[in-house]
Parts: C-alpha cells; structure tokens; sequence
C-alpha cells in the first residue's frame, strides 16, 4: 500500500505521526510512504529530511506551496502500491484505523472506502469541535451539511462525509484518471471523478479529533467555498480531460466476482 502525506507547515505534529505510521505494521502487506513536502517555512523541511533515508518512505520536495491538491496530485504520480491511501500529516485521524479501511479493499467488498468523521455507529458528530473557537467551529459544520447535501444531489449520492480526508482505494480507481485541482477543491475533483467512474464509496466511521485555525487547519473560510462550487457543477456537468473514461462494466464485474468468490470459499 502506498500512503500519500502532503505537508507544509507541521513541524508540531509531522515526527509524530511519521514515527506511528512507520511502526504500523499490517499483516500481508508491504507499505510505503510518499511524502511530498512544499516548501515550509516553520523548520518541517528538516524534519522531512531526517525520513529521506528510511527504506519505506519516498520524500518529494517542491519548490514552493501550490496548495494540497497539488500535492496530493504530486504524491499520486509517486504512488507504486496496490492500495492508495491519503494521510495527513496532523493528528486529527487514527492511524490505527487503517486495517479496517483496508480490510473492504483486501476482500473484494468495495475498491474505494471513505473514513467518515462520525464516529461508532456513524451517528456520533465529531466535525469541527473547536473549544477555543465554537461559535466558528458550528457555522462551518453547516457550512459541511450544506456542501454534503449538494454533493449528494449533484451526484446522485447518499454519503455522509465526502469530503472526509481518509479516502483509500484501489489502484485501478485512478487508472487513467488526470487531476488539475490544487487546494482543497481536489477533494471534490477525486470524488466526482471516481463515483462518475462507477465506484461508490463504502463510508466507515473512524476516530477523529478536530484541530481548530489557531491549531493549524488551513483552509480558508471565505476562498475555498468558492472553488468548490465551481469544482462541484464543472466535475458533473463539464466534459472530463481527453484520456479519462469511465470504469468499464467489465472491471467493476470482477470485483464483484472476487467478492462473491471469496464469499463462497469462506
């Protein structure tokens, strides 16, 4: 599996999340981790380079910031594994969580998964719960139903958490597939394209701890909205780059062979 971290400015959390993602093991597969680092100016820089030597982990270094979707586009582009997995290089998620979103991909049940911000049972709201910012923290969590329900209608989807940063699948998902976006409206471009592609995400719940602005989220309140509106009607509405084509009837076939395989030999 390969695991894309894009980071820029993390220096209080990067070695941490970097120290538990090497000592995570899981059973039958190899693992690699593709960081791509933009160029940060708070000292994350070195520390990247002090992993630049470890056998599992690929380093990427970019000249400048150009956002995470560029990131994460770069990052993809240096993904060898069979599974792909997006990590960042905060604490908000659980990198113990990993063998459960694999565990659908491993057995054939789904090749793309969603972990969704909702905890057990899904039902549990754990998005944007800032202590030391509420009043912000509750008008962006409207904000996230709004931009749920319209992804849902646009696409014709019933997700609950689309725009969750633990988005994991199969190699193949992206097979042919070109990215442009390079802020946080890649989430809407990697989501459009892969459920107009034939693959709807299994969500499941994950741990989750939410980190407000004075505590290192980037995104911006008023510039980022912006970009996915447009990302959400050019992605459905507008013709897709030459070279991407949907998912053929035959691929998605045989996953649900080896699904239903595995099923009838367990």
């Amino acid at each position: 599996m390969s695991v894309v971290m894009p980071v820029f400015n993390e220096r209080g959390t990067f070695t941490t999340v970097m120290e538990r993602l090497l000592a995570k093991t899981i059973e039958g597969l190899d693992m690699e981790v593709v960081v791509v680092e933009s160029n940060s100016t708070d000292g994350t820089r070195e520390q990247v380079q002090s992993f630049a030597s470890h056998p599992k982990v690929k380093v990427v270094f970019e000249e400048k910031p150009r956002g995470k979707g560029h990131a994460v586009r770069t990052g993809l582009r240096h993904a060898t594994g069979d599974f792909i997995l997006i990590q960042d290089a905060d604490l908000e998620y659980d990198i113990d969580d990993y063998d459960m979103l694999l565990e659908p991909l491993r057995s054939y049940r789904s090749a793309f998964v969603l972990g969704i911000r909702h905890g057990k049972g899904g039902h549990v709201w754990k998005i944007r719960q800032f202590s030391d910012q509420v009043a912000l923290g509750n008008v962006m969590n409207l904000g996230h139903l709004f931009f749920t329900t319209l992804f849902n209608v646009v696409y014709g989807q019933k997700l609950r958490d689309p725009f969750t940063m633990y988005k994991v699948f199969r190699r193949e998902c992206i097979s042919g597939i070109e990215f442009e976006c390079n802020r946080f409206d890649f989430d809407w471009e990697l989501m459009a394209k892969l459920v107009r592609s034939g693959y709807t995400p299994l969500e499941i719940p994950v741990n989750y701890h939410s980190r407000s602005f004075t505590e290192g989220k980037k995104v911006t309140f008023f510039r980022d909205p912006l970009t996915w509106f447009r990302a959400c009607f050019k992605y459905r509405f507008v013709s897709l780059k030459k070279g991407w084509a949907p998912a053929s009837s035959a691929t998605r076939s045989s996953v649900a062979s080896a699904s239903a395989s595995a099923t009838k030999g367990a």
